[in-house]
């Protein structure tokens, strides 16, 4: 078995250990009898990001978005924002941990044998985006906002480009990373922000590559 095949056998073998076949709300919901969360507290109030103007998209994102064009639909109809209680933090922080601990890190390289390709990581390896894609897909069938999360990319604490989730709420924008288990606020992680999906229409906005403070430690 080569390397590709052996990764994805790896993986595979995580997403059945940890059952995700198929995620349900009430499966999420549930989570919590038998896991502890790491992030008990709702956060603290923080401001929202900056953003100005129109931004190209990847054109790995848009080759995926002509292959499911409905992960890609804005809907104006659906709030902005999520209106953030505890339950709905929980929620966030079980499927950012829970989807970190389940898919192995891989690069497209590695796996695809191509620089970078978006799609879901259904074999249970993904790079990146992959795994924020599958956060985001599990959040919208547990009930949140597709229009409030927010695909991003960043500049890492490496100098490299990073694919995070952004959950915009009203207490402001909170980022699902595969590189840390929490959920921090977007001044929290130490990227540096370039751009996002937009929430006003189905263009990406210009972030101006906004620097958050470098952290010192993981929380």
């Amino acid at each position: 078995m080569n390397r590709t095949g052996l990764l994805k056998h790896r993986g595979r073998q995580l997403l059945a250990a940890a059952g995700m076949g198929v995620v349900t709300l009430s499966a999420v919901a549930t989570a919590n009898t038998a896991h502890a969360f790491p992030q008990l507290n709702m956060p603290v109030m923080s401001a929202a990001i900056l953003s100005s103007g129109q931004a190209g998209p990847t054109p790995a994102w848009i080759a995926f978005c002509r292959q499911m064009p409905v992960e890609c639909a804005h809907d104006p109809s659906e709030p902005a924002v999520i209106a953030l209680n505890q339950e709905t933090w929980k929620l966030l922080v079980d499927v950012n941990e829970r989807v970190n601990a389940t898919i192995l890190p891989v690069t497209d390289q590695d796996h695809w044998g191509v620089a970078d390709r978006w799609d879901y990581p259904d074999d249970g390896i993904g790079d990146c985006e992959d795994i924020q894609i599958l956060k985001r897909r599990m959040l919208i069938q547990a009930g949140l906002p597709r229009r409030a999360l927010r695909m991003t990319v960043v500049i890492d604490e490496l100098g490299a480009g990073h694919a995070v989730l952004m959950a915009r709420t009203n207490r402001g924008d909170y980022i699902l990373d595969n590189k840390r288990a929490a959920v921090l606020s977007w001044q929290e992680t130490g990227y540096r922000y370039v751009k996002r999906e937009g929430t006003e229409s189905a263009a990406w906005v210009w972030l101006g590559n906004q620097a958050a403070p470098m952290v010192t430690a993981t929380k």
